[in-house]
Protein backbone atom coordinates (compact mmCIF):
# COMPACT_ATOMS: atom_id res chain seq x y z
CA UNK A 1 0.00 0.00 0.00
CA UNK A 2 3.02 2.70 0.93
CA UNK A 3 4.54 1.72 -2.83
CA UNK A 4 0.88 2.58 -4.17
CA UNK A 5 0.45 5.55 -2.55
CA UNK A 6 4.18 7.05 -3.52
CA UNK A 7 3.73 5.81 -6.84
CA UNK A 8 0.24 7.78 -7.37
CA UNK A 9 1.63 10.39 -5.59
CA UNK A 10 5.25 10.83 -8.05
CA UNK A 11 2.49 10.71 -10.91
CA UNK A 12 0.48 13.01 -10.04
CA UNK A 13 2.80 15.62 -8.96
CA UNK A 14 5.22 14.88 -11.78
CA UNK A 15 2.52 14.86 -14.58
CA UNK A 16 0.60 17.91 -13.46
CA UNK A 17 4.02 19.83 -13.44
CA UNK A 18 4.81 18.06 -16.81
CA UNK A 19 1.40 19.06 -18.03
CA UNK A 20 1.71 22.77 -17.24
CA UNK A 21 5.26 23.22 -18.67
CA UNK A 22 4.67 21.48 -22.22
CA UNK A 23 0.94 23.99 -22.08
CA UNK A 24 3.58 27.12 -21.77
CA UNK A 25 6.12 25.70 -23.85
CA UNK A 26 4.55 24.75 -26.57
CA UNK A 27 1.86 26.84 -26.80
CA UNK A 28 4.79 29.15 -28.30
CA UNK A 29 4.28 27.87 -31.19
CA UNK A 30 0.84 28.20 -31.33
CA UNK A 31 0.99 31.72 -30.49
CA UNK A 32 3.12 32.82 -33.16
CA UNK A 33 1.12 31.39 -35.96
CA UNK A 34 -0.88 35.08 -36.22
CA UNK A 35 2.86 36.08 -36.72
CA UNK A 36 4.28 34.04 -39.00
CA UNK A 37 0.56 34.06 -41.45
CA UNK A 38 1.36 37.50 -42.06
CA UNK A 39 4.96 37.90 -42.34
CA UNK A 40 4.37 35.08 -45.05
CA UNK A 41 2.81 34.80 -48.22
CA UNK A 42 0.31 32.07 -48.62
CA UNK A 43 2.79 30.01 -50.59
CA UNK A 44 5.64 30.48 -48.67
CA UNK A 45 3.44 29.58 -45.91
CA UNK A 46 2.14 26.26 -47.30
CA UNK A 47 6.41 25.33 -48.04
CA UNK A 48 6.92 26.20 -44.26
CA UNK A 49 4.04 23.44 -43.16
CA UNK A 50 4.96 20.56 -45.67
CA UNK A 51 8.62 20.78 -45.41
CA UNK A 52 7.70 20.18 -41.41
CA UNK A 53 5.61 17.67 -42.43
CA UNK A 54 8.54 15.65 -43.98
CA UNK A 55 10.23 16.02 -40.80
CA UNK A 56 7.77 14.64 -38.90
CA UNK A 57 7.89 11.74 -41.41
CA UNK A 58 11.41 11.60 -42.02
CA UNK A 59 12.41 11.28 -37.77
CA UNK A 60 10.86 7.79 -36.92
CA UNK A 61 11.95 6.60 -39.79
CA UNK A 62 15.40 7.04 -40.63
CA UNK A 63 16.19 6.73 -36.85
CA UNK A 64 14.90 2.96 -36.55
CA UNK A 65 11.96 4.60 -33.55
CA UNK A 66 14.92 3.33 -31.13
CA UNK A 67 13.75 6.02 -29.18
CA UNK A 68 10.09 4.60 -28.59
CA UNK A 69 12.00 1.04 -26.78
CA UNK A 70 13.14 3.58 -24.14
CA UNK A 71 9.66 3.53 -22.55
CA UNK A 72 9.86 -0.61 -21.95
CA UNK A 73 13.04 -0.84 -21.45
CA UNK A 74 12.68 0.48 -18.46
CA UNK A 75 11.71 -2.70 -17.00
CA UNK A 76 13.70 -4.61 -18.36
CA UNK A 77 17.33 -3.27 -17.96
CA UNK A 78 17.44 -2.02 -14.55
CA UNK A 79 20.82 0.12 -13.75
CA UNK A 80 21.65 -0.61 -17.43
CA UNK A 81 18.88 1.58 -18.37
CA UNK A 82 21.34 4.95 -18.67
CA UNK A 83 23.55 2.38 -20.99
CA UNK A 84 20.75 1.36 -23.00
CA UNK A 85 19.82 4.57 -24.17
CA UNK A 86 23.38 5.86 -25.29
CA UNK A 87 23.46 2.22 -26.99
CA UNK A 88 20.64 3.08 -28.86
CA UNK A 89 21.26 6.92 -29.64
CA UNK A 90 24.09 5.38 -31.65
CA UNK A 91 22.73 2.99 -33.81
CA UNK A 92 19.81 5.47 -34.41
CA UNK A 93 22.73 8.15 -35.62
CA UNK A 94 24.25 5.26 -37.56
CA UNK A 95 21.27 4.86 -39.64
CA UNK A 96 20.44 8.34 -39.92
CA UNK A 97 24.20 8.68 -41.39
CA UNK A 98 23.77 5.66 -43.65
CA UNK A 99 20.61 7.47 -45.30
CA UNK A 100 22.04 10.28 -45.59
CA UNK A 101 24.91 9.16 -47.83
CA UNK A 102 22.06 7.33 -49.56
CA UNK A 103 20.56 10.27 -50.42
CA UNK A 104 23.03 12.87 -51.76
CA UNK A 105 23.70 11.28 -55.29
CA UNK A 106 19.66 11.50 -55.44
CA UNK A 107 19.26 15.61 -53.80
CA UNK A 108 17.84 17.21 -56.89
CA UNK A 109 14.95 14.34 -56.92
CA UNK A 110 14.51 14.52 -53.33
CA UNK A 111 14.30 18.03 -53.48
CA UNK A 112 11.83 18.18 -56.54
CA UNK A 113 9.95 15.02 -54.68
CA UNK A 114 9.36 17.18 -51.67
CA UNK A 115 7.36 19.50 -53.30
CA UNK A 116 7.87 22.77 -51.12
CA UNK A 117 10.52 24.76 -53.21
CA UNK A 118 13.41 22.79 -51.19
CA UNK A 119 16.61 24.30 -51.56
CA UNK A 120 20.03 23.00 -50.59
CA UNK A 121 20.14 24.90 -47.27
CA UNK A 122 16.83 22.99 -46.36
CA UNK A 123 17.83 19.77 -47.58
CA UNK A 124 20.86 19.82 -45.09
CA UNK A 125 19.53 21.50 -42.33
CA UNK A 126 16.82 18.52 -42.51
CA UNK A 127 19.52 16.00 -41.59
CA UNK A 128 21.09 18.02 -39.03
CA UNK A 129 17.39 18.53 -37.27
CA UNK A 130 17.04 14.65 -37.74
CA UNK A 131 19.93 13.55 -35.89
CA UNK A 132 19.43 16.82 -33.11
CA UNK A 133 15.23 15.89 -32.62
CA UNK A 134 16.45 12.23 -32.06
CA UNK A 135 18.97 12.60 -29.54
CA UNK A 136 16.32 15.43 -27.76
CA UNK A 137 13.60 12.03 -28.10
CA UNK A 138 15.84 9.69 -26.20
CA UNK A 139 16.13 11.98 -23.41
CA UNK A 140 12.32 12.97 -22.92
CA UNK A 141 11.45 9.34 -23.03
CA UNK A 142 14.48 8.61 -20.63
CA UNK A 143 13.08 11.69 -18.12
CA UNK A 144 9.07 10.37 -18.71
CA UNK A 145 9.66 6.88 -17.63
CA UNK A 146 11.42 8.18 -14.60
CA UNK A 147 9.17 10.91 -13.87
CA UNK A 148 11.47 13.60 -13.91
CA UNK A 149 9.93 16.37 -16.03
CA UNK A 150 12.51 19.01 -14.93
CA UNK A 151 15.28 18.43 -17.60
CA UNK A 152 13.26 17.93 -20.14
CA UNK A 153 10.86 20.44 -20.28
CA UNK A 154 14.32 23.07 -19.73
CA UNK A 155 15.45 21.60 -22.78
CA UNK A 156 12.28 22.23 -24.71
CA UNK A 157 12.33 25.72 -23.50
CA UNK A 158 15.10 26.31 -24.23
CA UNK A 159 14.94 25.20 -27.63
CA UNK A 160 11.69 26.36 -28.70
CA UNK A 161 11.57 29.60 -27.36
CA UNK A 162 14.37 30.67 -28.45
CA UNK A 163 14.07 29.28 -32.34
CA UNK A 164 10.74 30.63 -32.61
CA UNK A 165 11.86 34.08 -31.46
CA UNK A 166 14.77 34.12 -33.52
CA UNK A 167 13.03 32.94 -36.30
CA UNK A 168 10.80 35.80 -36.41
CA UNK A 169 13.34 38.07 -36.46
CA UNK A 170 15.13 36.79 -38.99
CA UNK A 171 11.88 36.90 -41.06
CA UNK A 172 11.04 40.25 -40.34
CA UNK A 173 14.57 41.58 -40.95
CA UNK A 174 14.76 39.52 -44.24
CA UNK A 175 11.35 41.71 -45.03
CA UNK A 176 12.95 44.77 -44.27
CA UNK A 177 16.13 44.35 -46.13
CA UNK A 178 14.17 43.19 -49.22
CA UNK A 179 14.80 39.85 -49.53
CA UNK A 180 11.44 38.40 -49.58
CA UNK A 181 12.22 35.11 -51.45
CA UNK A 182 14.54 33.83 -48.48
CA UNK A 183 12.22 34.07 -46.12
CA UNK A 184 11.60 30.57 -45.85
CA UNK A 185 14.88 29.99 -45.88
CA UNK A 186 15.82 32.36 -43.04
CA UNK A 187 12.75 30.84 -41.05
CA UNK A 188 14.69 27.35 -41.45
CA UNK A 189 17.92 28.44 -39.87
CA UNK A 190 16.28 30.79 -37.18
CA UNK A 191 13.95 27.89 -36.00
CA UNK A 192 16.31 24.59 -37.14
CA UNK A 193 20.08 26.10 -35.61
CA UNK A 194 19.29 26.22 -32.10
CA UNK A 195 17.47 22.61 -31.82
CA UNK A 196 20.65 21.43 -33.80
CA UNK A 197 22.88 22.67 -30.90
CA UNK A 198 20.89 21.29 -28.30
CA UNK A 199 20.96 17.98 -29.52
CA UNK A 200 24.40 17.94 -30.29
CA UNK A 201 24.68 18.85 -26.45
CA UNK A 202 22.34 16.34 -25.50
CA UNK A 203 23.35 13.58 -27.26
CA UNK A 204 26.79 14.00 -25.83
CA UNK A 205 25.38 14.16 -22.33
CA UNK A 206 23.82 10.72 -22.66
CA UNK A 207 27.22 9.02 -24.16
CA UNK A 208 28.84 10.40 -21.29
CA UNK A 209 25.97 9.36 -18.96
CA UNK A 210 25.48 5.44 -20.31
CA UNK A 211 28.79 4.71 -21.01
CA UNK A 212 28.52 2.34 -23.18
CA UNK A 213 28.20 3.96 -26.73
CA UNK A 214 28.22 0.44 -28.18
CA UNK A 215 26.42 -3.18 -27.54
CA UNK A 216 25.73 -5.61 -30.01
CA UNK A 217 22.81 -7.06 -27.17
CA UNK A 218 21.19 -3.80 -26.32
CA UNK A 219 20.91 -3.11 -30.45
CA UNK A 220 19.01 -6.42 -30.88
CA UNK A 221 16.74 -5.49 -28.09
CA UNK A 222 15.37 -2.62 -28.99
CA UNK A 223 15.63 -3.35 -33.07
CA UNK A 224 13.33 -6.51 -32.14
CA UNK A 225 11.43 -4.00 -29.93
CA UNK A 226 11.02 -0.87 -32.49
CA UNK A 227 11.21 -2.14 -36.09
CA UNK A 228 7.46 -2.88 -36.36
CA UNK A 229 7.21 0.53 -34.76
CA UNK A 230 8.88 1.94 -37.78
CA UNK A 231 5.70 1.47 -40.34
CA UNK A 232 3.44 2.16 -37.26
CA UNK A 233 5.40 5.77 -36.87
CA UNK A 234 5.43 6.17 -40.24
CA UNK A 235 2.22 5.20 -40.58
CA UNK A 236 0.61 7.30 -38.01
CA UNK A 237 2.34 10.70 -39.55
CA UNK A 238 1.46 9.65 -42.86
CA UNK A 239 -1.73 9.99 -41.31
CA UNK A 240 -1.12 13.43 -39.92
CA UNK A 241 0.43 15.26 -42.69
CA UNK A 242 -1.30 13.31 -45.67
CA UNK A 243 -3.69 16.00 -45.56
CA UNK A 244 -1.47 18.84 -46.46
CA UNK A 245 0.91 16.92 -48.96
CA UNK A 246 -2.02 15.84 -51.03
CA UNK A 247 -4.40 18.50 -51.01
CA UNK A 248 -0.75 20.60 -52.08
CA UNK A 249 0.29 17.95 -55.01
CA UNK A 250 -3.65 17.74 -56.09
CA UNK A 251 -5.39 21.29 -55.45
CA UNK A 252 -2.94 23.47 -54.73
CA UNK A 253 -1.29 26.13 -52.55
CA UNK A 254 -4.01 28.31 -51.56
CA UNK A 255 -6.20 25.24 -50.28
CA UNK A 256 -2.76 23.58 -48.54
CA UNK A 257 -2.62 26.56 -47.01
CA UNK A 258 -6.12 26.30 -45.50
CA UNK A 259 -5.61 22.74 -44.29
CA UNK A 260 -2.06 23.52 -43.04
CA UNK A 261 -4.10 26.14 -40.31
CA UNK A 262 -6.56 24.18 -39.87
CA UNK A 263 -4.02 21.65 -38.71
CA UNK A 264 -2.42 24.28 -36.37
CA UNK A 265 -5.68 24.77 -34.67
CA UNK A 266 -5.94 21.30 -33.89
CA UNK A 267 -2.58 21.67 -32.30
CA UNK A 268 -4.15 23.36 -29.45
CA UNK A 269 -5.78 19.95 -28.50
CA UNK A 270 -2.94 17.76 -29.95
CA UNK A 271 -0.63 19.80 -27.04
CA UNK A 272 -2.44 19.18 -23.90
CA UNK A 273 -3.98 15.28 -25.70
CA UNK A 274 -0.02 14.62 -25.73
CA UNK A 275 0.75 16.23 -22.65
CA UNK A 276 -1.40 14.55 -20.66
CA UNK A 277 -0.96 11.33 -22.14
CA UNK A 278 3.05 11.50 -21.80
CA UNK A 279 2.45 12.13 -18.04
CA UNK A 280 -0.29 9.37 -17.85
CA UNK A 281 1.48 6.71 -19.80
CA UNK A 282 4.20 5.79 -16.94
CA UNK A 283 1.51 5.61 -14.02
CA UNK A 284 -0.22 3.08 -16.38
CA UNK A 285 2.60 1.02 -17.37
CA UNK A 286 3.27 1.02 -13.60
CA UNK A 287 -0.43 -0.21 -13.01
CA UNK A 288 -0.45 -2.82 -15.35
CA UNK A 289 2.97 -4.44 -14.07
CA UNK A 290 1.31 -4.28 -10.76
CA UNK A 291 -1.54 -6.14 -12.08
CA UNK A 292 -3.53 -2.71 -10.88
CA UNK A 293 -5.32 -2.37 -13.83
CA UNK A 294 -8.78 -1.97 -12.41
CA UNK A 295 -7.92 1.62 -11.25
CA UNK A 296 -7.69 2.82 -14.84
CA UNK A 297 -10.78 2.62 -16.30
CA UNK A 298 -12.97 5.46 -14.53
CA UNK A 299 -10.14 8.48 -14.79
CA UNK A 300 -10.16 7.38 -18.00
CA UNK A 301 -13.70 8.37 -18.87
CA UNK A 302 -13.44 11.76 -17.11
CA UNK A 303 -10.34 12.32 -19.22
CA UNK A 304 -12.19 11.55 -22.47
CA UNK A 305 -15.04 13.60 -21.59
CA UNK A 306 -12.60 16.70 -20.90
CA UNK A 307 -10.69 16.18 -24.27
CA UNK A 308 -14.11 15.92 -25.83
CA UNK A 309 -15.30 19.47 -23.76
CA UNK A 310 -12.41 21.30 -25.00
CA UNK A 311 -12.62 20.08 -28.70
CA UNK A 312 -16.38 21.18 -28.84
CA UNK A 313 -15.10 24.63 -27.38
CA UNK A 314 -12.53 24.91 -29.88
CA UNK A 315 -15.16 24.26 -32.66
CA UNK A 316 -17.39 26.64 -31.23
CA UNK A 317 -14.31 29.81 -31.01
CA UNK A 318 -13.12 28.75 -34.39
CA UNK A 319 -14.46 31.74 -36.37
CA UNK A 320 -12.39 33.95 -33.50
CA UNK A 321 -9.50 31.72 -33.55
CA UNK A 322 -8.95 31.88 -37.58
CA UNK A 323 -9.55 35.56 -37.69
CA UNK A 324 -6.88 35.53 -35.12
CA UNK A 325 -4.27 33.56 -36.74
CA UNK A 326 -4.90 34.13 -40.50
CA UNK A 327 -7.26 36.28 -40.94
CA UNK A 328 -10.00 37.26 -43.49
CA UNK A 329 -7.75 35.42 -46.30
CA UNK A 330 -8.29 31.48 -44.32
CA UNK A 331 -11.90 32.20 -43.56
CA UNK A 332 -12.77 29.03 -44.97
CA UNK A 333 -10.58 27.47 -42.21
CA UNK A 334 -13.53 27.16 -40.13
CA UNK A 335 -15.33 24.40 -41.73
CA UNK A 336 -12.28 22.04 -41.18
CA UNK A 337 -12.07 22.15 -37.35
CA UNK A 338 -14.79 20.28 -36.35
CA UNK A 339 -13.51 16.99 -38.15
CA UNK A 340 -9.57 18.04 -37.79
CA UNK A 341 -10.56 18.46 -33.92
CA UNK A 342 -11.92 15.58 -33.79
CA UNK A 343 -10.03 13.38 -35.69
CA UNK A 344 -6.72 14.44 -33.19
CA UNK A 345 -9.64 12.87 -30.26
CA UNK A 346 -9.82 9.75 -31.86
CA UNK A 347 -6.14 9.06 -32.15
CA UNK A 348 -5.78 10.32 -28.59
CA UNK A 349 -8.34 7.60 -27.24
CA UNK A 350 -6.81 4.51 -28.90
CA UNK A 351 -3.78 5.20 -27.21
CA UNK A 352 -5.28 3.56 -24.28
CA UNK A 353 -5.40 -0.01 -26.55
CA UNK A 354 -2.22 0.40 -28.14
CA UNK A 355 -0.07 1.40 -24.79
CA UNK A 356 -1.29 -2.17 -23.54
CA UNK A 357 -0.01 -3.65 -26.74
CA UNK A 358 3.40 -2.13 -26.52
CA UNK A 359 3.64 -3.09 -22.62
CA UNK A 360 3.65 -6.49 -23.54
CA UNK A 361 5.87 -6.13 -26.62
CA UNK A 362 3.01 -6.89 -29.05
CA UNK A 363 4.52 -3.61 -31.41
CA UNK A 364 3.90 -5.83 -34.54
CA UNK A 365 0.03 -6.00 -34.28
CA UNK A 366 0.30 -2.36 -33.79
CA UNK A 367 2.16 -1.65 -36.70
CA UNK A 368 0.03 -4.07 -39.13
CA UNK A 369 -3.06 -2.15 -37.71
CA UNK A 370 -1.69 1.39 -38.01
CA UNK A 371 -0.26 0.55 -41.88
CA UNK A 372 -3.87 -0.84 -42.98
CA UNK A 373 -5.48 2.31 -41.57
CA UNK A 374 -2.93 4.78 -43.28
CA UNK A 375 -3.84 2.95 -46.66
CA UNK A 376 -6.89 3.32 -45.94
CA UNK A 377 -6.62 6.87 -45.67
CA UNK A 378 -4.92 7.92 -48.33
CA UNK A 379 -7.00 5.91 -50.45
CA UNK A 380 -9.74 8.01 -48.90
CA UNK A 381 -7.98 11.12 -49.59
CA UNK A 382 -7.36 10.54 -53.12
CA UNK A 383 -10.99 9.38 -54.09
CA UNK A 384 -12.83 11.84 -51.82
CA UNK A 385 -10.27 15.42 -52.52
CA UNK A 386 -11.06 14.67 -56.48
CA UNK A 387 -14.74 13.93 -55.86
CA UNK A 388 -16.21 16.38 -53.41
CA UNK A 389 -12.95 18.83 -52.85
CA UNK A 390 -9.82 19.53 -50.27
CA UNK A 391 -12.30 19.51 -47.24
CA UNK A 392 -12.62 15.73 -47.54
CA UNK A 393 -9.83 15.07 -46.42
CA UNK A 394 -10.35 16.32 -42.79
CA UNK A 395 -13.34 14.00 -42.61
CA UNK A 396 -11.74 10.51 -44.35
CA UNK A 397 -9.00 11.46 -41.58
CA UNK A 398 -11.34 11.80 -38.84
CA UNK A 399 -13.32 8.15 -40.08
CA UNK A 400 -9.49 6.49 -40.82
CA UNK A 401 -8.54 7.51 -36.64
CA UNK A 402 -11.83 5.76 -35.99
CA UNK A 403 -11.19 2.58 -37.39
CA UNK A 404 -7.58 2.61 -36.12
CA UNK A 405 -8.82 2.94 -32.16
CA UNK A 406 -11.78 -0.16 -33.01
CA UNK A 407 -8.76 -2.47 -34.79
CA UNK A 408 -6.48 -1.73 -31.81
CA UNK A 409 -9.06 -2.45 -29.05
CA UNK A 410 -9.58 -5.54 -31.12
CA UNK A 411 -6.07 -6.29 -31.03
CA UNK A 412 -5.65 -5.88 -27.58
CA UNK A 413 -8.60 -7.57 -26.40
CA UNK A 414 -6.39 -10.73 -28.52
CA UNK A 415 -3.12 -10.16 -26.47
CA UNK A 416 -4.68 -10.00 -23.22
CA UNK A 417 -7.90 -11.53 -23.35
CA UNK A 418 -9.20 -8.59 -21.98
CA UNK A 419 -9.73 -4.93 -22.33
CA UNK A 420 -8.81 -3.04 -19.71
CA UNK A 421 -11.15 -0.12 -20.88
CA UNK A 422 -14.87 -0.72 -22.32
CA UNK A 423 -14.56 -0.30 -26.27
CA UNK A 424 -18.67 0.06 -26.05
CA UNK A 425 -18.38 2.99 -24.12
CA UNK A 426 -15.49 4.62 -25.82
CA UNK A 427 -17.28 3.90 -29.07
CA UNK A 428 -20.63 5.87 -27.85
CA UNK A 429 -18.27 9.02 -26.38
CA UNK A 430 -16.25 9.02 -29.47
CA UNK A 431 -19.74 9.05 -31.84
CA UNK A 432 -21.28 11.80 -29.42
CA UNK A 433 -18.65 14.52 -29.50
CA UNK A 434 -18.11 13.95 -33.62
CA UNK A 435 -21.77 14.81 -34.02
CA UNK A 436 -21.63 17.26 -31.34
CA UNK A 437 -18.66 19.03 -33.21
CA UNK A 438 -20.18 18.41 -36.47
CA UNK A 439 -23.63 20.10 -35.85
CA UNK A 440 -22.48 22.93 -33.71
CA UNK A 441 -21.32 23.88 -37.14
CA UNK A 442 -24.58 25.32 -37.83
CA UNK A 443 -23.81 27.78 -35.03
CA UNK A 444 -21.64 29.68 -37.22
CA UNK A 445 -24.70 31.59 -39.02
CA UNK A 446 -26.50 32.62 -36.57
CA UNK A 447 -25.38 35.76 -34.29
CA UNK A 448 -22.65 35.70 -32.12
CA UNK A 449 -24.01 36.22 -28.97
CA UNK A 450 -25.97 33.24 -29.25
CA UNK A 451 -22.62 31.00 -29.91
CA UNK A 452 -21.21 32.71 -27.39
CA UNK A 453 -24.31 31.74 -25.05
CA UNK A 454 -24.23 28.33 -26.14
CA UNK A 455 -20.79 28.41 -25.32
CA UNK A 456 -20.94 29.23 -21.72
CA UNK A 457 -23.83 27.23 -20.71
CA UNK A 458 -21.68 24.10 -21.96
CA UNK A 459 -18.73 24.95 -19.84
CA UNK A 460 -20.90 25.33 -17.11
CA UNK A 461 -22.95 22.22 -17.33
CA UNK A 462 -19.31 20.50 -17.73
CA UNK A 463 -18.02 22.08 -14.60
CA UNK A 464 -20.48 21.21 -13.06
CA UNK A 465 -20.44 17.53 -13.78
CA UNK A 466 -16.93 16.85 -14.72
CA UNK A 467 -15.01 19.11 -12.11
CA UNK A 468 -16.07 17.15 -9.16
CA UNK A 469 -15.58 14.05 -10.54
CA UNK A 470 -11.90 15.16 -12.17
CA UNK A 471 -11.26 15.73 -8.16
CA UNK A 472 -12.45 13.17 -6.54
CA UNK A 473 -9.82 10.71 -8.58
CA UNK A 474 -7.30 13.42 -8.15
CA UNK A 475 -8.05 12.81 -4.41
CA UNK A 476 -8.03 9.49 -4.32
CA UNK A 477 -4.83 8.93 -6.49
CA UNK A 478 -3.29 11.21 -3.76
CA UNK A 479 -5.02 8.87 -0.71
CA UNK A 480 -4.39 5.92 -2.35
Amino acid sequence: MDDKKTLNRLAVKAGIFYIFAQILVRGVTFLTTPIYTRLLSQEQYSDIRTYESWLLIAVPTLSLCLWKSVDRAKYDMGDKYNAYVASSQTLSFLSIGAVFLLCLPFKEQIKAFANCNMNDLMFYMAFLYIFAYTSILFMQRREKQMMRYRASTLVTAVTVIPATLLSIFLIWIGRKTGHTEQLVSLRVIGFYVPHVIAGAIIAMVLWVQGRKPVSASYWKYGLMYSLPLIPEAISIQIMNQADKIMVRSMIGWEAASIISLGTTISFIIWILEDSVWNAWLPWLYEKISRNETEDIENPWYIIMHGFGILSWILVLLSPEIVAVLGGSKYSATIYLVAPMVTGTLFRFYSYIYTSVENYYKKTGYVAAATVGTMLLNVALNYVCILAFGYRAAAYTTVFSYFVLMLVQAWLEYRIAGKLIVSLKKVTAISLSYFVLCCASMTLFSVHTLIRWGILLLGILLAAKFLLPKFLTILKSLKKA
